[in-house]
């Protein structure tokens, strides 16, 4: 079963079919004409339009699961992904979940325990609380310890939620109570812990995957700085400012620490690097990511299919020789947002979709086709545009160009605002950092115009 919507729902299912596999969707109502659904071997409604009617209501997932004689549930990426009650019920219902083990989950799922979990490891981490602060008299003492600016983040956070930046002292008391609000209504969990805030700094990760013998295998990093409000728009591997050197003994350290915690399946660590390439983590995301597709393309190892297969209890396909570096690959965003109307979504039914595939390096991930309708309960994502070349010139070159043929109608999208990125100069020296499109892009020029 896939327990997701979208595209990561077609490639799951597209995986699942090249396996000999059979693929069972599960559906919302505001779904049911979408691609995944078609694709799979069969398809259950699960319920209404919003998530918690449908894609978070577990024990709908599960009984759709039982009624389908379903082995196994991959969850994708977000809604219960990373939902350590959802990993552990599948177990007690004996259905295999595709991803690490609950207790694993709540380990490195849970950034303040993935914070001290890490750094008993030797793993740098960016100063902070050790664990959740126990009010605002404790994050008072916290801030006050390391220096503003601080990040307050939700424990249980992610996808941009549950973050706040604090800047001065006389602001803490109303942000920390923000952040408890939002964390409570995004994640049921307001226990919030304290980051120093690194200014100018790259967003860097490592994905791995492991297996049930011991066997590790580190992919090579990705640079996701081009981010607003915390949410990822492009990214790259490999980073052009990290050393095969430096890739080799971060990676041998995250791949000793994934086999001492007994992490098994894939999980990506994330780091801030400063300006003098030193690594801090940040946080370890405990399932697949969205651009999870340029490492497999750097590499050649299909994710998706390696995770099926440890769940199966096999061995890894692949050793750490067959992770090596192979030339060059980036990945745009294709969002249903409105760029000049502070990023808007853009609900409505595709009536036009040209994607320009079929050359070379060439990969386009996406759930629509024309007459498709974008939610607006879900994602704005349409696709994701990859491509793989020998170098980084060639593959920005290409990208450009499918950029400029690609052809959405129905709704308002980021392609323009995608290319302005990437003819922008810090992108081409590639010394933009992850408070680039926010704080200079964005603030200098009063938001984005078609001008830009």
């Amino acid at each position: 079963m896939v327990a997701n919507r979208g595209e990561i729902a077609v490639q799951i299912i597209r995986a699942l079919h090249d396996l000999h596999i059979k693929a069972v969707a599960v559906y919302s109502v505001a779904d049911k004409d979408s691609l995944f659904v078609s694709l799979a071997d069969e398809a259950v409604c699960i319920g209404g339009f919003q998530p918690s009617e449908s894609y978070l209501n577990m024990s709908q997932i599960i009984s759709a699961a039982n009624l389908t004689g379903c082995e196994a549930i991959h969850p994708g990426y977000g809604f219960l992904s990373e939902n350590p009650e959802f990993a552990d019920l599948c177990t007690k219902c004996h259905i295999k979940y595709i991803g690490p083990s609950s207790k694993l989950i709540t380990l490195m799922g849970n950034k303040a325990n993935a914070r001290s979990t890490m750094k008993k490891h030797g793993v740098p981490v960016i100063p902070g609380s050790d664990g959740p602060v126990k009010g605002l008299k404790e994050a008072k003492e916290v801030a006050d310890k390391i220096g503003y600016p601080i990040l307050l983040k939700a424990v249980s956070g992610g996808g941009g939620k549950g973050i706040r930046e604090v800047d001065h002292a006389a602001d803490l008391e109303s942000a920390f109570l923000q952040t408890q609000e939002e964390a409570r209504i995004s994640f049921d969990d307001d226990r919030i812990y304290i980051e120093k805030l690194l200014h100018g700094a790259k967003h860097v990760e490592m994905q791995v995957i492991a297996d049930n013998f011991g066997n590790v295998v580190y992919l090579p990093e990705r640079d996701c700085s081009m981010q607003r409000n915390h949410q990822k728009i492009m990214e790259e591997s490999p980073c052009t400012q990290i050393s095969s050197a430096q890739r080799q003994q971060i990676g041998e350290l995250l791949a000793k620490t994934t086999r001492e915690i007994g992490y098994t399946n894939t999980g990506t660590y994330e780091f801030l690097m400063d300006n003098k390439n030193n690594m801090y983590f940040m946080e370890m995301n405990a399932r697949l990511q969205v651009e999870h597709t340029i490492s497999e393309e750097v590499t050649g190892i299909e994710l998706i299919k390696a995770q099926i297969l440890v769940a199966a209890n096999e061995k890894l396909p692949f050793t750490q020789k067959d992770a090596e570096v192979k030339g060059y690959a980036i990945e745009c965003r294709l969002n249903a947002e409105d760029p000049e109307n502070n990023f808007m979504p853009s609900p409505g039914t595709i009536s036009k979709l040209f994607l320009p595939m079929g050359t070379l390096g060439v990969r386009i991930d996406s759930g629509v086709t024309t007459g498709s309708f974008i939610s607006p309960y879900y994602d704005s994502m349409i696709a994701k545009l990859i491509v793989h070349m020998d170098d980084r010139k060639d593959a920005v070159t290409k990208m450009k160009r499918m950029l400029k043929e690609l052809q959405i109608n129905g709704v308002k999208t980021n392609t323009n605002f995608l290319s302005t990125l990437l003819n922008t100069d810090a992108f081409k020296k590639s010394t933009y950092t992850n408070e680039f499109v926010q704080k200079h892009l964005l603030t200098e020029q009063g938001g984005f115009h078609e001008s830009n």
